[in-house]
């Protein structure tokens, strides 16, 4: 599977783990976040893994920064990607089954190493499940639509 990750200040150190786990777990990752943790500002690090989701490039996205909230929301202005906050475990499940989320935005001060770890494995490794979802994840990027 092909992943790309992005990642601010914050998230430097989840970038680096989850990353060296899913090359070890034979993906294909393509970094786009920042390797310091010198302050940048994360617009700069989520936009091209949004990108690389919206255009094909990437199969998901994976992006880190303190709260979560800003990359998020950054990404989450691309066609295409749904982008889902993440603080737990079923969360991550239920972003895939239910959301058909494409991205998964980790809030490095609020979660663990341990637990973005195991995020990370149960949203790569949960399908959307489809059926009723799909009518409502079909509605997300046409307002018009929403009757």
């Amino acid at each position: 599977m092909k992943i790309s990750i992005g990642n601010d200040h914050a998230g430097t150190g989840y970038k680096e783990m989850i990353s060296e786990k899913l090359e070890a777990m034979g993906h294909t990752v393509t970094n786009y976040g920042t390797n310091s943790d010198d302050s940048v500002d994360y617009p700069d690090f989520v936009h091209p893994v949004a990108e690389d989701v919206e255009n094909k490039k990437a199969d998901l996205g994976i992006i880190i920064c303190g709260s979560g909230n800003g990359a998020n929301m950054t990404a989450n202005k691309h066609q295409g990607v749904r982008s889902a906050l993440c603080w737990n475990e079923e969360i991550a499940q239920l972003a895939r089954e239910h959301n058909d989320a494409n991205v998964l935005s980790i809030p490095a001060r609020f979660v663990s190493e341990e637990l973005a770890t195991k995020m990370t494995e149960v949203f790569l490794n949960t399908q959307f499940e489809g059926g009723r979802h799909q009518r409502r994840v079909d509605k997300i990027p046409a307002k018009k639509n929403c009757s």
